[in-house]
């Protein structure tokens, strides 16, 4: 109301503008001034004027409404997608799931952009929690599932089998058990140190899961969060540990896989609850889909 005022110059023209009262227009302009905590209009001979507060009051409500008016376009679910994701998420599934989708929204939705940063899932889940990502990426095994948390429910997105790490020189001339069952695989093993994760237990809390079903208990001696560290330390005799089937090992490195139990890696897209509708994240998770 007071910004066409400033406009028209008359409580009349605002009221006939906005389909009110000229009334109705005069006792919110008054209750505009009690907010404000000073006089906006003062009389003008039959009409009236902004006060110099008054004026300075409109030329932040301009502002003020037309923030609102691209916030209401932002959150309108039948808008075209704007604006910026943020997503935590382990390193894996930054690369497999969201690096793809830069060059995609690059070409058919530009408004939309990424702002991606590495973490664990327990970092990730926190980050969302406090509202400082949209999106968090996750993971847990089938023998080790995530605990329960406040974050809506996990949107699966793909799994991807592990097997165990051992040197080659470990059994020359044997095909060091990939035909085993799991337990059989992992009890060979039983005397060797281990390596896992140094920021997430799930692969420890397998280790430890599979270790006891083949009757010990496995001695934890090394963490590594990288992927090819923990590699590294298997070539170096350190020790065995946990890796993906599929990921791309040095001829001294012998990947197991692991199966009858199977260990499976599950990776999940994580949101607010009631957040997902909002239209560049909406976008987001359908593309990841």
């Amino acid at each position: 109301m007071l910004v066409e005022l400033a406009r028209l110059g008359s409580m009349r023209a605002v009221a006939e503008e906005l389909h009110l009262t000229t009334s109705t227009v005069s006792q919110q302009i008054a209750v505009l001034a009690r907010e404000a905590g000073a006089p906006v209009i003062e009389p003008a001979g039959r009409r009236v004027r902004l006060t110099p507060a008054g004026r300075r009051l409109a030329e932040h409500a301009v502002t003020i409404l037309a923030a609102l008016d691209a916030a209401r376009r932002d959150l309108d679910p039948h808008a075209a997608p704007a604006g910026v994701v943020r997503i935590a998420g382990f390193a894996t599934a930054i690369r497999r799931s969201a690096l793809p989708l830069i060059a995609v929204l690059a070409e058919h939705h530009p408004a939309v952009t990424l702002r991606i940063a590495e973490h664990e899932p327990a970092e990730a889940l926190a980050l969302l929690a406090a509202d400082d990502v949209d999106l968090a990426l996750t993971y847990d095994y089938n023998l080790a599932p995530a605990p329960r948390d406040d974050a809506g429910p996990p949107i699966p997105l793909w799994s991807a089998p592990w097997g165990l790490a051992v040197p080659a020189s470990d059994s020359p001339g044997d095909p060091h058990g990939d035909g085993l069952a799991a337990l059989d695989v992992v009890a060979r093993y039983r005397d060797r140190d281990w390596i896992v994760n140094s920021r997430n237990t799930a692969d420890e809390d397998v280790v430890r899961t599979l270790a006891s079903m083949a009757g010990f208990v496995p001695t934890i001696t090394h963490r590594a969060d990288d992927l090819d560290l923990l590699e590294d330390l298997v070539l170096a005799g350190l020790g065995v540990g946990l890796l993906p089937v599929d990921h791309p090992t040095t001829p001294n490195v012998h990947l197991i896989p692991l199966r009858g139990p199977d260990v499976v890696l599950r990776a999940y897209a994580r949101t607010h609850r009631g957040r997902a509708d909002w239209a560049p994240l909406a976008l987001v998770l359908h593309l990841l889909s």
